[in-house]
This record gives C-alpha cells, structure tokens and sequence, in this order.
C-alpha cells in the first residue's frame, strides 16, 4: 500500500511538472511578439517611389492619357482582375512603347510590365494581379515621343494576399 501510494505521488509530481512546463512554453510563446510576416516587408511609398522614378529615369510623369479599370471592393486579392487603356492613336509615329503598374503595399512595388508598339492595334492591356491590403494601383505609360503619364485607382481589400516571406 505504502509503494503505490509512492507512485501515485511520484506520477501526480511527474504530471504537474509537465503540465507546468508545457503552461510555461505555450505564455512564453504567447508573450513574444507574433512572427516577422511579409506585412513588415511590404513595399512602402519611398520604395513605390524608387521604382517609378527607375522607369521614368527621372523625367516628369503627367496625369491623365490611362485609364486603370479594376473593382473599388475586392474580396480576395489573390487574383484581381486589371484593365490598363491608354488614350494614343498608335500610329508609327504616336504610340506607347510601354506600361508599367505598381502598388504600394506589395512586397514588390512593380506589378507588371507590358511592351507595346504600333502595330499593337489599341493601347490596352488586361491581366490579373495580386494585392497584399487596401492600397492605390498605379499604371505609368511611355508614349514614343518619350512623355510618360500616368492614372491611379484606389482598391480596397478584405483578404489580402502575398503574405508569404520572400
């Protein structure tokens, strides 16, 4: 009788000693700031900056000639669907050469980029993105006469996507 009443202790002892250190890790994890996620690394307005000014090579950007047409709400932003149309008569004189689209709060700034000539017919392109968070798509175009300009469309978002770390 004495024996099992040893065992019994020594198994109650063995239990809350694990069940204290298992209490133990899980407030320790609970405490420590969540892990570092893609949302830290989203690209800021300085980084949407730098990569526009990269295309651009510094000339100045007017508004106006694009027209982005993408949906105001979106409830997944895996795939979301995008129209760019530039207003150009795209002769062999008069064309856009190209058009770039870039965001503000995906972990890359630059979205895509489409290379157009005279013989493209209609200055318009259509694809779908990925958006991490509520944010403003912007599309930059370059006519042949070497002008760039510019339409912005803000886009909110319930589910973000591009949460993965790169």
């Amino acid at each position: 009788m004495k024996t099992d009443r040893k065992r019994r202790t020594a198994r109650r002892e063995f239990l809350l000693a694990a069940g204290g250190i298992a209490a133990g890790i899980a407030l320790d994890s609970a405490a420590a700031p969540p892990p570092a996620r893609a949302a830290a690394s989203l690209a800021s307005a300085e980084a949407t900056q730098r990569a526009m000014e990269k295309i651009t090579r510094g000339k100045p950007v007017n508004k106006g000639k694009v027209r982005l047409e993408l949906p105001e709400l979106v409830d997944n932003g895996n795939a979301v669907p995008l129209a760019v149309r530039v207003e150009s008569p795209m002769t062999p004189t008069d064309y856009v050469k190209a058009i770039h689209v870039f965001t503000q709060k995906n972990p890359l700034p630059e979205v895509a980029s489409f290379r157009l000539g005279p013989r493209a017919g209609r200055a318009s392109v259509a694809t779908r993105i990925r958006l991490a968070d509520t944010q403003t798509v912007t599309a930059i175009c370059e006519l042949s006469d070497g002008s760039f300009w510019s339409g912005s469309a803000d886009v909110v978002v319930t589910i973000a996507a591009c949460l993965e770390e790169l």
